[in-house]
């Protein structure tokens, strides 16, 4: 025990003298000159923090706070038992009640916040199906996020149809695009799947930014109609609607809030259904599956259909959203963005994909004031979560628990 603590400090001085030298380039030269003390004073304060918190966790393992964090520990679990115990609804008001007033509570920089929040929620859910539950690594998901988006610019400007007819036929589209990536490639396992719908992504995106004549190049499409809605109105006697366009902000979140809670239930109902049976069957052993009847085959495509369909609807919200959509938008680093929020929160778990989208989009505008060394200070956060909750920050209940026995 004495070894293993002295060796986990080693490693952890060694930690904070590569965060240092790190620092360097920062902070420390700017100019063409050095400053030695702002370098040092930002790393002081993070070496002091780091320090408090690596011995509290040291010493929590050793046993040594278990008398003092017992009472903690009883108050919790008695707090989850009740949290068990209380009817599921009591739990989903306040937060839909906290949801609908959003932006009655807060600015416009912090409604654009939360609507690409629940944008890579949808996003985050519906790779889930694919990632999550069938167990297949998607690396070219975004490029359904580009088709949903690309459909609905085509449908709104060429044939002026209105958002809401255009939203089941972008799903269709994506939905398409995922049977055509999963037919031929669904054969392959592993690291050769994720290479080829690699490769999927990169080739809508080059198809995209080539083909001027349907979608611009890379100039992209521009003159999108926003979503409108019709409202009965009583003009002179006479009965009538009025077509009144959404633009403003407010507005728009609740659209998108709409989509991402369809979205949640679209999810949940698949994943406690025969189809999600199957799903994780396959993910759990694919080759015990097909021997116990499953169509593996048929089910993989369904997953990258299902999921491609959720991308498909983000994307027509994007769309309509900018009101311009490019190329530049539907890139791999995208479709790593939407991949770390489902490892991250927990693969295969409808709260951790939400808590991954927050963590991953709102993080960041958290860590805005710390200018220069805010994309450090955030990557330093992701690597700790990562570091103390390997399994996701909400692990799925099976995959939690193999996790945790693994361990």
């Amino acid at each position: 025990m004495i070894r293993g603590s002295r060796k986990s400090w080693q490693y952890f001085g060694l930690g904070l003298a590569w965060f240092y030298l790190l620092l360097w380039p920062l902070l420390g030269i700017r100019d063409g000159e050095l400053h030695f003390a702002q370098a040092t004073a930002v790393w002081l304060r993070v070496a002091v923090g780091a320090t408090i918190c690596f011995a509290l966790y040291r010493l929590g393992k050793a046993g040594r706070l278990d008398g003092a964090l017992k009472p903690l520990g009883a108050a919790r679990d008695a707090a989850w038992a009740t949290l068990a115990r209380a009817p599921r609804w009591m739990l989903l008001v306040p937060l839909a009640i906290f949801a609908l007033s959003y932006p009655m509570l807060t600015n416009r920089y912090a409604q654009d916040v939360a609507i690409n929040v629940l944008v890579y929620i949808c996003l985050g859910l519906g790779l889930n199906v694919v990632v999550g539950l069938c167990g297949l690594l998607d690396l070219g998901y975004i490029a359904f996020y580009g088709v949903g988006a690309y459909t609905y610019s085509l449908l709104s400007i060429h044939y002026n149809m209105p958002f809401w007819v255009c939203l089941p036929i972008c799903a269709t589209f994506a939905a398409i695009a995922g049977c055509f990536i999963g037919y031929p490639t669904l054969r392959m396992r592993g690291d050769y799947l994720a290479i080829v719908t690699l490769g999927f992504g990169e080739i809508v995106r080059i198809v995209i930014n080539n083909w001027m004549a349907l979608t611009g190049g890379p100039n992209g499409l521009l003159g999108i109609k926003s979503p409108g809605i019709y409202l009965p109105q009583l003009v002179d006697g006479s009965f009538s609607f009025e077509y009144l366009v959404i633009r403003k902000l407010e507005y728009l979140y609740y659209i998108i809030l709409a989509l991402a809670v369809f979205t949640i239930i679209a999810v949940y109902r698949i994943n406690f259904s025969r189809i999600g049976r199957a799903f994780e069957a396959i993910r759990e052993d694919e080759t015990a599956a097909e021997l116990m009847g499953v169509d593996t085959f048929r089910f993989k495509l369904l997953a990258y259909a299902l999921g491609a369909v959720f991308g498909g609807l983000a994307g027509a919200f994007f769309a309509a959203r900018m009101r311009f959509v490019s190329p530049e938008s539907f890139t791999f680093i995208e479709s790593a963005m939407v991949l770390a929020m489902v490892v991250l929160g927990g693969m295969g778990s409808i709260p951790g994909v939400i808590l991954g989208a927050l963590a991953l989009v709102a993080l960041p505008e958290v860590f805005r004031g710390f200018e220069l060394y805010r994309m450090l200070a955030f990557g330093g956060a992701m690597a700790f979560m990562m570091l103390v909750r390997p399994a996701g920050l909400w692990p799925a209940a099976r995959l939690g628990k193999r996790s945790d026995d693994t361990e």
